[in-house]
């Protein structure tokens, strides 16, 4: 470990400052570590503006070299749309990237020791996570996990930690065409073929967790072995469809886990030759649509009291009710951040159980915002209901905490709860990424928390995708106008 350590030490990371004395000692400790293994690959990953890892694969022996000097990996994998195309301009004079970020070249990878995983499901391998920077190490303005970083900083200095819980919806499905003649290698590629693992509608019933227990004993075994705080596994409303809950940790930890789980879930059942998917609504028969429920309560740093704890009488706490009042107040222009894909919007539908409007509700499933607040429970805190599963954790917490701590720096107090949500007069959420796109970049808030460079990054990505869809020829057009006219 000594010879590791000195290794580390000596290298450009370290001189950099990019590693500190507990990163370098934890990093020696995992070379030993590996060293004295049998693994055989290690998976050198970061999570992109989606929430896709992206990275390269190693042999064992090459990680120390990771500790040392970082990895390189091309800069376009922070400028692709969901279908992998790079939808900046990067061989022209002005690519029209803001913030530093060269359109062909290198960025570097830069390890966190912490995230080491041993992979149960590939044995002889592991991964670890990284955060994307320029190469002489500064934060690049749209890197999802240095933007988390710095958005608990700033709670943290108003003497408040953020805890968040998990509650995740997910499909899995039998694999019947993996979709693999060259002609089905599109960019986005063909839609595989499947048909469903279990029959629905069942929500919470025994027999059909009976049924599907096979897989969802392999996706928990996995969690375990990955130190994943796994609470419950529930059949889910639709057909096929399943939710895993976890016990409340820093949004840090849980936007890794929440990464960690998407990919585990996906090859855990890949493996098995099924098909998981976070899509919100699949366009599959008789479908359900996912959402992503987090729960958050603030806890005072230095009494480490949850300081959501309504009064005797059931008053909302001042805390409570400003971080209420600040996520409704930015909650529009936060979707692209909440929901960020074209097919997320199509679950904001009235009597579903998902919102479809900006309101909050005293243990109301139907309101954006669910109060879960009683006097003298410990565990009180507030569940927003409103994004898709596909969201990438660190902007979606990184839009929570922002959000939040505006409303209560700004004094913002929280309205009265809706009991009707789906007939209340309460600002409807954007109807489309369109909108979305729209609000955001429009959104003085976000130009001035996040700056300019991040939104105009964030919209130009996102408005590709709404353009490819746009412009695509849709079977509803076909249908309506093909034999009409």
């Amino acid at each position: 470990m000594t010879g590791f350590k000195q290794q580390i030490e000596k290298g450009a990371l370290a001189q950099a400052g990019l590693l500190d004395v507990a990163q370098i000692n934890t990093a020696a400790a995992l070379l030993q570590q590996v060293a004295d293994s049998e693994l055989e690959t290690i998976r050198v990953l970061f999570a992109d503006q989606h929430g896709i890892l992206r990275g390269k694969t190693i042999v064992a022996d090459a990680l120390p070299s990771i500790f040392i000097n970082g990895l390189a990996v091309p800069s376009t994998l922070l400028l692709k749309d969901t279908s992998h195309r790079t939808v900046f301009p990067i061989w022209s004079k002005d690519p029209g990237i803001s913030g530093g970020v060269r359109g062909a070249g290198d960025i570097l990878m830069l390890p966190d020791p912490k995230t080491f995983r041993i992979l149960p499901w590939s044995p002889h391998s592991a991964w670890i996570f990284c955060d994307p920077r320029f190469k002489s190490g500064a934060v690049i303005p749209f890197s999802p996990r240095d933007m988390l970083k710095s958005s608990i900083a700033k709670l943290a200095d108003q003497n408040l930690d953020l805890v968040v819980g998990l509650e995740v919806e997910f499909h899995v499905f039998e694999l019947t065409d993996p979709m693999l003649e060259h002609a089905h290698a599109t960019m986005p590629g063909a839609p595989i073929q499947t048909r469903n693992l279990t029959q629905g509608y069942q929500f919470l019933t025994g027999a059909r967790y009976a049924e599907a227990e096979p897989v969802l004993d392999a996706i928990r075994r996995a969690c375990h072995a990955l130190n994943l705080p796994v609470r419950s596994m529930e059949i889910e409303m639709g057909p096929s469809q399943f939710e895993f809950t976890f016990d409340p940790a820093d949004p840090l930890t849980h936007a890794d886990n929440m990464i960690m789980f998407r990919i585990l879930v996906k090859e855990v059942c890949a493996a098995r030759g099924l098909h998981a998917t976070f899509m919100c609504l699949p366009n599959i028969e008789n479908s359900a649509a996912s959402g992503w429920h987090l729960h958050q309560s603030l806890v005072d740093r230095k009494t480490g009291l949850n300081v959501m704890i309504p009064s005797e009488d059931g008053t909302i706490s001042p805390e409570a009710s400003g971080w209420i009042a600040g996520l409704l107040a930015h909650a529009a222009e936060s979707c692209l951040l909440t929901t960020p894909t074209v097919n997320g919007y199509k679950r904001y539908l009235p009597n579903q159980l998902a919102p479809d409007r900006i309101q909050w509700g005293s243990d109301n499933r139907g309101a954006m915002i669910r109060g879960l607040m009683a006097y003298g429970d410990s565990a009180s805190r507030i569940e927003n209901r409103v994004a898709e599963t596909t969201a990438n954790p660190y902007y979606f917490f990184t839009s929570q905490i922002l959000s939040g701590l505006d409303g209560l720096m700004s004094g913002l107090s929280a309205p009265a709860p809706s009991e009707t949500p789906y007939h209340s007069t309460a600002q409807h959420l954007p109807n489309s990424l369109q909108s979305a796109i729209q609000i955001f970049d429009a959104s003085p808030f976000y130009r001035t928390v996040l700056g300019d460079a991040f939104v105009d990054y964030l919209t130009t990505i996102r408005q590709a995708e709404w353009d490819r869809y746009h412009l695509t020829i849709s079977e509803w057009e076909q249908a309506e106008y093909f034999a009409l006219y």
